[in-house]
């Protein structure tokens, strides 16, 4: 007669056996983490810890528990397993509580592995930070600025991340904006600067920060374009351009000084007329047709030549008159009374100063 132990092996193998695929799924209970890259899309991974041993599938959806769950629609695979979800930027809705569900199909049964819910716009990661540009300012100073390629430049503060060739360790700075200076470089040292970028505290919560941005380098083992172009454009506007500027004032005061011309030029003089009638004065005495320089004979033909004789006039009276007879050489008659005698219209005499 077997024991009764005998019977119970075989069975307690075929359990384990049937029940093993079932607690490898429960055992690894993956957790879920979800990533949203510069709010263009989003990747949500599991079995960051260990390497799932059977495919997992993920469901979401928005909002409350009672709306429908929609699967992933791309998965992400490693060596034939799903290890993630690729969201699409048209399926992502910020500020709207986000639920995942993922579960596995095991022996044709379906069990719940995690369940989790999130708000997307606490799980924004940045992108690094582009186009550093360094600066050269008055009295050793140095600015840093660079650009960045996430949409809402206003929802992020930045570290700044740097140390000279001589510095042992980094030092790091929180920025606001995308502005950094440094107050006194030295020049005999080269200076190594990152950048990266977070979503403040007005737009999320998130503790993700944007990797380091490509390092730009200031000083003199610098072999950076922009750093060249800067200390080239540095040298002109602090040395160039003051002596030039010097020079042109100095030819400019040697012009004005000693070239009448110029003088004339720039500062012309009022005219003095009086100049012009000093030898009509001084020399011919105020003689104009001396001055001008009219021949004498020109002169005389202006001068008269000849003489006029004169002329004696005599009034006869009428026949029937008795008044006698004057000359107009004598002294002119006395006056008669009465009003004067109106002269005929056709008397040649009219215009004489005798009267009838």
């Amino acid at each position: 007669m077997a024991a009764p132990g005998a019977f119970l092996v075989p069975v307690l193998l075929l359990l384990l056996c049937g029940l093993g695929p079932y607690a490898a799924a429960a055992d690894s209970q993956p957790g879920v983490e979800c990533v949203l890259f510069n709010e263009e899309y989003m990747n949500c991974t599991w079995g960051n810890k260990e390497m799932p041993t059977v495919n997992y599938s993920l469901f979401y959806w928005y909002k409350n528990s009672s709306d429908k769950a929609v699967e992933c629609k791309q998965y992400l695979q490693h060596q034939g397993v799903r290890v993630g979800c690729y969201f699409k930027k048209n399926e992502l809705i910020q500020f709207q509580l986000f639920h995942v569900l993922i579960n596995a199909s095991v022996g044709g049964r379906t069990l719940e592995i995690s369940r989790k819910h999130m708000q997307l716009q606490d799980l924004v990661k940045p992108e690094a930070p582009v186009n550093l540009t360094l600066h050269n300012m008055s009295n050793n100073q140095l600015q840093l600025t660079w650009a960045s390629p996430y949409p809402r430049s206003g929802c992020l503060k930045h570290a700044v991340k740097y140390k000279s060739n001589k510095d042992t360790s980094w030092t790091e700075l929180l920025v606001n904006g995308g502005v950094f200076s440094l107050p006194s470089v030295d020049y005999e040292k080269s200076y190594t600067f990152y950048v990266r970028s977070k979503i403040n505290s007005f737009c999320g919560t998130t503790q993700l920060w944007s990797e380091w941005s490509v390092p730009v380098i200031w000083g003199s083992n610098s072999t950076s374009k922009g750093t060249v172009e800067d200390l080239y454009w540095f040298g002109i506007r602090t040395v160039l351009v003051p002596i030039a500027s010097c020079l042109l004032l100095l030819v400019l005061v040697i012009l004005l000084v000693r070239m009448e011309r110029v003088w004339v030029i720039l500062m012309p003089r009022i005219p003095n007329p009086s100049k012009n009638f000093d030898e009509l004065f001084i020399t011919h005495n105020g003689n104009f047709q001396e001055w001008t320089g009219v021949p004498k004979d020109v002169v005389e033909s202006f001068k008269p030549n000849y003489s006029e004789n004169i002329c004696y006039v005599t009034e006869l009276p009428p026949k029937d008159s008795h008044e006698p007879l004057w000359d107009s050489s004598n002294h002119a008659p006395p006056p008669m009374p009465g009003p004067p005698a109106a002269p005929s219209e056709h008397s040649p005499y009219q215009n004489s100063y005798g009267r009838l």
